[in-house]
């Protein structure tokens, strides 16, 4: 995947770079914690002759990849609705990695959140991709979607490729040790989302 990768931005450049993001919206388990660091390396001027590409266009074409594939799973949400759409994930969902049990998480969050919830979404590794879904089912109206979409992907995206820009020939670092943190990120909101349903429970019990 990382030659995949590579090959791609060195090919086509900044739309390279968009078309990734894009698609890492699509398939999960293409990796934004690779191709932007990446991008940001080819921006560097430590690199073996120098910067390839400017960081700015890098960040922006990075930025709208990864809006245009948050649309992507927003309109399904919008149009489908949540009962058909989790029966569509359980039947087809494995070529995409998701399952109904991944809607059902993302709008537990959504729910819970409100809007915030896009915006802080596109940080959260395992959450970011499919955050869109639960605005589309709540019909949240599309000009808000659009900016929290955008603020949230722009500090993700930021993040990435300026650590790809300072460590030069070390961006692999970003994947390695950034990996283990989504873990535990994504753990941690799993147990919370658990916790908040054993208390909802309770309280029904004692009633």
């Amino acid at each position: 995947m990382l030659e995949w990768i590579t090959n791609t931005i060195n090919y086509f450049g900044y739309w390279g770079i968009a078309l990734l993001m894009f698609l890492e919206n699509l398939f999960p388990p293409i990796p934004s914690e690779l191709i932007m660091p990446l991008a940001g390396f080819t921006a560097s001027p430590y690199q073996p002759g120098g910067a390839k590409l400017n960081i700015i266009g890098v960040f922006f074409a990075g930025l709208l990849g990864s809006v245009l594939g948050a649309l992507i799973w927003y309109y399904p949400g919008k149009f489908l609705g949540e009962t058909r759409l989790k029966a569509w994930a359980d039947k087809y969902g494995k070529w995409l990695a998701i399952s109904s049990k991944d809607i059902t998480k993302a709008k537990g969050w959504f729910d819970r959140q409100g809007r915030k919830a896009v915006l802080i979404g596109r940080l959260v590794p395992g959450i970011r991709t499919l955050i869109s879904v639960p605005a589309g089912i709540s019909n949240m109206p599309l000009l808000p979607f659009l900016f929290y979409t955008t603020v949230g992907s722009a500090a993700w995206v930021g993040l990435l490729t300026y650590s790809g820009y300072i460590l030069g020939s070390q961006y692999e670092l970003v994947d390695k040790y950034l990996a283990p943190v989504s873990k535990i990120v994504l753990g941690g909101l799993v147990l919370a989302f658990v916790f908040w349903i054993f208390k909802r429970q309770l309280r029904r019990t004692r009633r």
